[in-house]
């Protein structure tokens, strides 16, 4: 089992902020050479760690506290009248979990994602390498989630990792022109009825920026808790 005391961990030089404009970041790793087992993973997610491909990593920034980590209880979440609706709209798709694996079928879905509602962002342009590496490299115990309609189509893949307290959302990418299912909300909703299934107590969703519009989202679910000055504190 690995023991965090004995963990090596590295700091990043500062760098260009890629959610606020004129912000420098600065990102602590654990060494990628360490194998992270999944007791000592679920306990580097409770102090504010998040995974990409095989970094887990979180801000390091001296000057600023703009990135909160937020979870959401999936023991207590009552979905709102809207996300009701949502989960309505959804009622047809079917969801499985398989091993993460590159396939061209994910990788169309993905590709179109990020060239339609990402070309702005540092993930542009999408490449079959960038795939692998962000979202299958890693020792992590974790899978894809596929949601698929009554045809068999894949409409949506949610990426998560599964730890002992609960389930991890890394990232999910869907068909944009189902814009009318919501998908990206649906992802959460069925992730937070999953933690429940599985008796698991909650479904992290990373990072929360006050200023930063793409993450508003995060804040609808409830009851979310963030981490504040290192406790976890459940805010209306």
């Amino acid at each position: 089992m690995t023991n965090l005391k004995t963990l090596h961990f590295y700091a990043t030089p500062e760098h260009e902020c890629s959610y606020l404009e004129g912000f420098e970041a600065k990102t602590l790793f654990v060494d990628p050479q360490e194998i992270i087992c999944t007791d000592a993973y679920s306990q580097l997610s409770d102090l504010g760690f998040r995974r990409s491909g095989k970094h887990i990593y979180r801000p390091y920034c001296s000057s600023c506290q703009a990135c909160i980590s937020v979870r959401v209880n999936g023991r207590e979440f009552v979905p709102s009248k809207s996300q009701k609706r949502v989960i309505s709209k959804n009622k047809d798709l079917t969801a499985i979990a398989v091993p993460p694996q590159f396939t061209d079928e994910y990788y169309e879905l993905y590709a179109n994602y990020i060239n339609t509602r990402h070309s702005d962002g540092d993930m542009y342009p999408p490449t079959p390498e960038q795939f692998s590496a962000f979202l299958i490299e890693g020792g992590q115990q974790g899978c894809f989630y596929e949601f698929r309609d009554s045809q068999g189509k894949l409409v949506a893949l949610a990426v998560t990792d599964y730890l002992t307290q609960g389930l991890s959302a890394i990232y999910t990418f869907f068909d944009p022109t189902e814009s009318r299912r919501s998908l990206g909300s649906y992802a959460i909703l069925w992730q937070l009825q999953e933690v429940k299934r599985l008796e698991l107590e909650y479904l992290y969703l990373g990072y929360w920026i006050r200023e930063c519009q793409k993450m508003s989202y995060k804040v609808a679910y409830n009851p979310l808790e963030m981490l504040l000055h290192g406790q976890w504190i459940v805010v209306d």
